[in-house]
């Protein structure tokens, strides 16, 4: 099997999985059991298509396929949130959502993929704000199996690169690391609710 075959089958199994996270996301979603944060929701859609764009022209091949599904799948999120998802927006959400505005208005003034991509990381951890604080109040108010397999696909997608270098390489990570301090804090705070539940008994 030659390399590119090789990458072909881990960029496709990386979609996959990605796709299959969404799946009990958008079913309780629905079902009214998670409540996304609309700001977090847009401009993950938003950062996730522009990485794309960067990582396609950078030639990262099928490594990028699950930032593209990504993509389309969170703007599809952000889009039923406005319906579904979480209600109560603070000042914090609303400096948030103005940060990432700004970081998207530096990036467009960039020409450089790599300043592209190191503006759209920092600006992807910032617009994780609005859902950590949303989350850490309602733990329960989050599919964790998202988080998780959408982690597995970052990993996966990282050994789908046809060239790897920071353009290609430092947005996926970042989202692993994200998403790995993000499933932490919510199985703490879940488990501190069960411990203090059990307490009170």
């Amino acid at each position: 099997m030659s390399i590119l075959d090789y990458r072909l089958i881990l960029g496709g199994l990386a979609a996959i999985i990605g796709v299959i996270g969404f799946l009990p996301y958008f079913r309780n979603l629905f079902a009214g059991k998670t409540k996304p944060h609309t700001f977090s929701w847009l401009i993950w859609g938003i950062l996730s298509a522009i990485t794309f764009a960067a990582q396609i022209a950078s030639g990262a091949g099928p490594g990028a396929w699950i930032i593209g599904v990504a993509a389309i799948l969170s703007l599809a999120v952000f889009v039923i949130a406005i319906f579904k998802g979480e209600k109560e927006i603070t000042k914090l959400d609303k400096i948030s959502l103005a940060s990432a505005a700004l970081g998207i208005a530096l990036w467009i003034v960039t020409t450089n993929p790599l300043w592209s991509v190191v503006i759209v990381t920092i600006v992807d951890a910032v617009g994780y704000v609005p859902t950590f604080r949303k989350t850490y109040k309602q733990p329960y108010g989050e599919t964790l199996t998202l988080y998780f397999l959408s982690t597995v696909s970052f990993v996966i997608s990282l050994f789908a690169l046809e060239v790897v270098d920071l353009t290609t390489a430092l947005y996926p990570t970042s989202l692993i690391a994200t998403n790995i301090i993000f499933i932490s804090m919510v199985l703490m705070r879940r488990r501190r609710n069960v411990m203090s539940s059990i307490s009170y008994r």
